[in-house]
């Protein structure tokens, strides 16, 4: 047996052991010839190498879409089947992705163990401290290519470009493909809408209520002046 003596956890193999110390040690021994970026296991390199080559071998059979990885196949097919293989054992919510499930469990037991390095506040998801962030740095790093505006998440950017009437225009293949064949797929009309939801959000569960937090946060504070002067008069 094979015994990390950081955690105690047990692993059959001992290649499976010297990969798990990673965890603890941050060692990223793989590295891109391309970018520099660097990875833990050797695995994880070869997924990232096919973003520079831009192959993508899978196929989607309904609507010819094609990826680069087989399990993001996967994941895009349960939009046409509407399947939601994880569900919350506290209620009755089902997701696409078990990462939409982790996030969303986060509701039921209160747990934000992501937190801000300048001002502790914590939150649920990493993409919510990463937004958060940017109310501290001043990074806007989402753009209007039809205007000078820049914004500091996605969301509020696509608000925006509605004001310019491009969003029908710049939607993703995948949100067409819902809008113009929900004939083809099962479930109702707010079903279809969750699932473009889940697809999108990339793990932001709780998105609206941080862009809330975030737009309060840098609305500017009144304060009330109560000192009186008086008023000068020629001598």
């Amino acid at each position: 047996m094979n015994t990390c003596d950081i955690c105690n956890k047990n692993f059959t193999k001992k290649s499976d052991l010297i990969r798990h110390r990673r965890v603890h040690t941050g060692e990223k021994p793989f590295s891109c010839d391309q970018c520099g970026n660097t990875f833990s296991r050797k695995s994880v390199l070869n997924k990232h190498k096919q973003r520079h080559t831009g192959d993508k071998p899978f196929s989607c059979d309904q609507c010819e879409k094609t990826f680069a990885r087989k399990d993001k196949l996967t994941l895009h097919k349960r939009i046409h089947t509407g399947e939601k293989p994880f569900s919350c054992d506290q209620c009755d919510k089902t997701f696409s992705q078990n990462i939409h499930l982790t996030n969303h469990k986060r509701i039921h037991t209160g747990e934000k163990p992501f937190s801000c390095d300048q001002c502790k506040k914590t939150f649920a998801t990493g993409s919510q401290l990463t937004n958060h962030k940017r109310i501290h740095t001043g990074e806007k790093p989402y753009s209007c290519d039809h205007c000078a505006k820049s914004f500091s998440n996605s969301s509020n950017l696509t608000i925006h470009k509605r004001i310019h009437g491009t969003i029908k225009e710049e939607t993703t293949d995948k949100t067409d493909f819902l809008v113009s064949s929900t004939d083809n797929m099962k479930g109702t009309g707010e079903d279809n809408l969750e699932i473009i939801k889940e697809e999108t959000m990339n793990e932001t569960d709780f998105l609206i209520k941080e862009l809330a937090n975030e737009n309060e946060e840098m609305e500017p504070l009144g304060v009330e002046c109560n000192v009186e002067f008086q008023e000068e008069t020629d001598d």
